[in-house]
């Protein structure tokens, strides 16, 4: 279990989370593998599960009617994947799919829930980290948005 408990404490997400919490996150977590084509999410489906990446890129996509599928961005190592696991009705908002062999933790979504309710203190920093992710995800939206590096 104590290797584990550092690959949690050594990803870039966690980092800063008490050993006790770490420990808490444990046994909600699991190492998974997906190979280049695999969904890791799907539109409409129930959002399970959040992932702490490792290993791979996972494209973020969305079908879009009379367009077809559009990519939206691209995660990688150190990044998060999928947020819909904390908000009602816990459904996915967008396909994730591998674009390349992925290493993953993956976090049982029910199982955090219940510990962020138990213990207030690991909920509050696991919201405020999953918040500062997604902010971020959000602002590089904007930049693409307002084509911040198209030319003139």
């Amino acid at each position: 279990m104590e290797d584990f408990e550092r690959v949690l404490r050594e990803h870039d997400f966690l980092k800063g989370l008490s050993a006790e919490h770490t420990r808490l996150l444990v046994s909600c977590a699991k190492n998974v593998r997906f190979a280049s084509g695999d969904f890791l999410l799907r539109e409409g489906s129930e959002a399970s599960s959040f992932y702490l990446l490792r290993v791979g890129h996972v494209a973020l996509e969305v079908d879009v009617p009379a367009r077809g599928v559009v990519q939206m961005e691209t995660v990688g190592p150190g990044d998060v994947l999928g947020l819909s696991w904390m908000i009602p009705p816990y459904l996915s908002h967008l396909d994730a799919r591998a674009v390349e062999p992925v290493v993953a933790l993956a976090f049982d979504g029910t199982c955090l829930r219940g510990k962020m309710e138990a213990d207030h203190d690991l909920g509050f920093w696991l919201a405020m980290r999953l918040f500062e992710k997604a902010y971020a995800r959000l602002e590089r939206v904007r930049l693409q948005r307002i084509d911040v590096y198209g030319t003139p």
